[in-house]
C-alpha cells in the first residue's frame, strides 16, 4: 500500500523522547485554550478519543490551563477512555506542567508560595495535578518556566523526589535557555540525579531562531534533548483564516473573548503573539499567502503543511496539535500524510515563501 494510500495512524511514527526509551506519537494533542474554556466533557472526549484512533499516545496539559479546570476535564475523559473504551493506561503518555500554580490565578492573597520551583511548589503542584486528572502518575512533568529565584540544586533535587515517589517517570523544561538547561543536566549529572529529558519550546514557521540555533547542541550526545512543540500554527495565524485580519470574528483562537483575549490584543497591538519572532501582521500575511500555491500543489490545507514542516525536524520529538471542534482533530493528523512529501525541492520552496531562515552563529571550535 502506498503513503498516500494509509490512514494517519498507519503513518503515525512513534519517536523517542530524547535520551529515554519513551516512545511518543510525532503528533499529539493538547489541552491548552479548549479545555475548561470552550470544550466540556463530550467534545473533549471526542478529540482525545479521535487522536488516538489515529494514533496519538501522547497528551498535554498544565496545572494552569483553565486555572486547573483542563485537567479536572482531561481526567474524566481518561476514565471515560479506560473505562468504556477499554483503553489501557500503559498505552498512553501523560504530561503536565507546573510553575504558576493553580490557586494563583483563584485571587488568594497570600501568593508567596504559589508560584516557582521550590521543593514546596514542586512537590503540592504535581499532588494538585494527579488529584484533578485522577491518576496515580503522570508519564513526564515540565518546569513550565524557569525560576531565577530558587537554586537550580533544589529544582532537580525537587523533581527526583517526585520521581521517586512513583508521581512522574520523567521531568522536563518548558521555555528554558538552552544554558538553564545545560545548568540543570549539569547539576543533576554531578549529584548523581536525573536531569530532565526534554524541552517544551514554541517552534513554528513563524518562531525558529530558539529552536534551530539556541537548542542546537542540545540536541547531541550527551544530553540529546527531546522536544515537545507547542503552537505549531503560531495559534492558528498559519491556517490561513486570518487573511482578512478580523481576527475578532468566528470561533477560532484568537477570536475568544475572556480569559484568551489578551491573545488577539498582543497581535493587534504589535506585541507579537505569544512571543512569536515575526510581529509584523502585514508580513505575517504575506508568508502565509506565499505559502499556499506550496500547499495546493501538494493537496494540503494551510494548516497540514505547517504541522508537517515542523514534523519534519529531526529534533522534533512530538508536535502537540490543538483544536477548537473535533472535526479540526481529524483534518489535523491528516498531516501525516503529507511530511514524506517534503521533498529537499520542496522544503526549499518552504523557506524561499518564508525567507526567515535562522543564521548558525560563527563557531571558532570548528575552524581547523
Amino acid at each position: 500500500m502506498s503513503a498516500t494510500n494509509k490512514s494517519p495512524k498507519e503513518l503515525m511514527e512513534y519517536r523517542h523522547l530524547g535520551r529515554t526509551g519513551l516512545k511518543v506519537s510525532v503528533l499529539s494533542f493538547g489541552a491548552w485554550v479548549t479545555f475548561g474554556e470552550q470544550f466540556d466533557i463530550g467534545e473533549a472526549y471526542n478529540c482525545m478519543k479521535i487522536a488516538y484512533d489515529n494514533g496519538c499516545n501522547f497528551f498535554d496539559n498544565a496545572e494552569v490551563y483553565a486555572a486547573g479546570r483542563a485537567e479536572t476535564i482531561m481526567g474524566q475523559v481518561l476514565k471515560r477512555m479506560f473505562d468504556q473504551d477499554g483503553i489501557q493506561r500503559s498505552d498512553l503518555v501523560i504530561a503536565t506542567k507546573l510553575f504558576w500554580g493553580t490557586p494563583y490565578y483563584h485571587g488568594e492573597a497570600n501568593k508567596s508560595n504559589l508560584k516557582g520551583l521550590s521543593r514546596k511548589r514542586i512537590i503540592e503542584g504535581i499532588r494538585g495535578s494527579l488529584k484533578r486528572l485522577d491518576l496515580e502518575y503522570v508519564d513526564i512533568v515540565f518546569a513550565h518556566r524557569p525560576d531565577s529565584h530558587t537554586p537550580m540544586d533544589e529544582i532537580v533535587r525537587a523533581f527526583n523526589w517526585i520521581i521517586d515517589q512513583g508521581y512522574t517517570f520523567y521531568w522536563g523544561t518548558s521555555e528554558w535557555s538552552a544554558e538553564e538547561i545545560r545548568e540543570a543536566w549539569e547539576v543533576a549529572d554531578k549529584l548523581n540525579l536525573i536531569g530532565p529529558c526534554a524541552e517544551q519550546p514554541q517552534y513554528n514557521m513563524l518562531h525558529r531562531t530558539r529552536f534551530e540555533v539556541e537548542y542546537a547542541r542540545l540536541y547531541k550526545p550527551p544530553i540529546s534533548y527531546g522536544t515537545t512543540i507547542w503552537s505549531p500554527l503560531a495559534s492558528g495565524l498559519l491556517t490561513g483564516k486570518y487573511s482578512d485580519k478580523k481576527f475578532a470574528d468566528g470561533d477560532n483562537r484568537l477570536g475568544l473573548k475572556g480569559n484568551l483575549s489578551w491573545l488577539r490584543e498582543q497581535l493587534e497591538s504589535g506585541q507579537g503573539l505569544n512571543g512569536l519572532e515575526e510581529r509584523n501582521v502585514d508580513r505575517i500575511m504575506e508568508i502565509v499567502e506565499n505559502l499556499r500555491p506550496i500547499a495546493e500543489k501538494l493537496g494540503a490545507t494551510l494548516a497540514q503543511l505547517a504541522l508537517a514542516w515542523v514534523a519534519k525536524n529531526s529534533n522534533v520529538s512530538t508536535v502537540i496539535t490543538g483544536a477548537s471542534r473535533s472535526s479540526q482533530v481529524t483534518e489535523n493528523f491528516k498531516a501525516l500524510t503529507f511530511i514524506p512529501k517534503l521533498t529537499p525541492d520542496i522544503m526549499e520552496e518552504i523557506e524561499q515563501a518564508l525567507k526567515n531562515k535562522p543564521k548558525q552563529p560563527y563557531d571558532w571550535r570548528s575552524m581547523n
